[in-house]
């Protein structure tokens, strides 16, 4: 019966393009970047390095299931008679071997490509638009991720209960595309990392920045060090300057390099200008944006207040890398330091992956790219992938059934190892804390209702407290 019916589905279904991802992402590119970091394997292998890196970009794709599915359900693996399946440690020795310089190769050379590609047609006054600014990633508990990348330490002396990733991004605001980053441990500076990747900005192209990333060293640079780079960053309550010609709300001004900044970079110069104008946001908020942009006939004040705008989308490319993709999970599922490094670079390429494929939809159906969901792209992505590795061809289908079969019969109950440490409770980090104003008792009360049941189906209590705050506001809390 099971055989008819996929005979029958496979018959009224068109042809599956399983190499469409090549067309973005060819295969002498992963060639060029196992060769490039001297990681191609001499000898044939089931997952030589190349499957390795399909298989880390993979992993971002299914982050719900296991790394042996994805090797299985993607068929990642070469064929082999004597072995239809590759075992979880011959996968993690393949890991090992390959490392995470081919993945990061591939994502630098593949996200200039990109970027490139449809820049003209998502420009903002022929120039590029794009943001910078700093996110956290948090790492399995492990020794070694701890020591290598830290962890926060609260003011109250606490130590955050997952180790953490600080990095920092360039993304191209018009396409969501991650162009580029640089990331590593959580104790380092956004600062550094900013620095960091101000040389690799491209030419004609706007930044939009944080406040937070406000020096000379920084905005100097980024002018002084291409062609036609341009900046639009908000000052601080603190930034004094001198105005130099232009009205109050559009003018003018020089600003004074701090001592400490000039001993730190010498070759910066006494004094710095840029144009300030004071704006008004969607709250009623009085803002001053400072920008290079002198053309006050091509740039005026509302362009680059849109620009300024348009910034807070990075925070969507956040929130869908770290959620959407990665499943709301809190941490990333590696235990080792390369693990980590390994697993960054490939969600980054299958982002990006995912944000070209919107790019190119929207551009025929004459839309922006944020027109587009992006859940359902990733999930039409994936069907798209599972169903295309598994009807390459329809001679297959015996194959596929036999496979199936095996597979079950391969899917036995593993007994687990005992404990090796002793069980520590997670606490799990609060996204917001809930309010109830006006409520001055510190009580608990019980109640039982159809919602709070055991696994019997016998009703348990369950209390509420609340924790006093200051004033009148209190922490309101339930639990069984």
């Amino acid at each position: 019966m099971l055989s008819a019916h996929l005979n029958y589905l496979l018959e009224a279904q068109l042809p599956s393009d399983f190499d469409r991802p090549g067309q973005h992402l060819p295969c002498e590119w992963i060639e060029q970047a196992v060769r490039a970091t001297g990681m191609a394997s001499l000898r044939r292998r089931r997952l030589p390095a190349e499957q390795v890196v399909w298989l880390l970009i993979a992993l971002a794709l299914y982050r719900h299931q296991s790394i042996g599915e994805i090797v299985d359900d993607l068929d990642l693996a070469l064929p082999s008679a004597a072995a239809p399946f590759v075992s979880k440690s011959a996968v993690a020795q393949a890991r090992q071997r390959t490392g995470y310089a081919p993945l990061a190769w591939l994502f630098h050379e593949s996200a200039d490509a990109w970027s490139r590609q449809d820049a003209p047609s998502y420009g903002f006054k022929g120039l590029n638009l794009l943001a910078m600014d700093g996110t956290i990633l948090r790492t399995a508990d492990s020794p070694a991720n701890r020591d290598h990348f830290g962890a926060q330490v609260y003011p109250s002396g606490k130590l955050a209960s997952y180790p953490q990733v600080r990095a920092v991004t360039l993304t191209a605001i018009p396409t969501h595309l991650i162009r580029d980053i640089e990331f590593g441990r959580y104790d380092t500076n956004e600062m550094l990392y900013a620095k960091q990747l101000v040389p690799r900005i491209p030419d004609d192209s706007i930044t939009v920045f944080d406040r937070g990333f406000l020096a000379a060293e920084i905005l100097c640079g980024l002018t002084t060090g291409g062609h036609n780079r341009h900046f639009v960053i908000p000052a601080k309550a603190n930034t004094r300057w001198d105005v130099v010609e232009g009205k109050p709300d559009d003018a003018a001004v020089r600003m004074r390099v701090s001592p400490q900044a000039r001993k730190k970079c010498p070759e910066l110069p006494e004094f710095w200008e840029a144009r300030a104008i004071r704006t008004i946001d969607s709250r009623g908020r009085e803002r001053v944006l400072l920008t290079s942009l002198r053309d006050r006939r091509r740039f005026k004040p509302a362009d680059i207040a849109a620009c300024y705008t348009r910034r807070w989308q990075i925070e969507t490319s956040y929130r869908e890398l770290k959620q959407s993709m990665l499943g709301m999970e809190l941490t990333l599922r590696s235990q080792t330091v390369d693990g980590v490094y390994q697993e960054i670079w490939g969600a980054l390429i299958a982002y990006n992956m995912i944000r070209l494929e919107m790019a190119k939809a929207a551009l025929e159906a004459k839309i922006a790219p944020t027109d587009i969901s992006f859940v359902r792209a990733f999930h039409t992505i994936q069907y798209e992938l599972m169903w295309a590795a598994a009807t390459r061809s329809h001679g297959k289908l015996p194959a596929l059934l036999h496979r199936l079969h095996e597979r079950l019969k391969a899917l036995l109950s593993e007994k687990r190892p005992t404990r090796s440490c002793a069980r520590v409770v997670k606490s799990r980090p609060a996204r917001y804390t809930v309010r109830f104003l006006k409520r001055t008792l510190t009580e608990r009360r019980p109640r039982a209702g159809p919602f709070c049941r055991s696994a019997t189906g016998r009703p348990v209590v369950a209390h509420y407290r609340v924790q006093p705050r200051s004033g009148n506001d209190v922490i309101y809390t339930e639990w069984c």
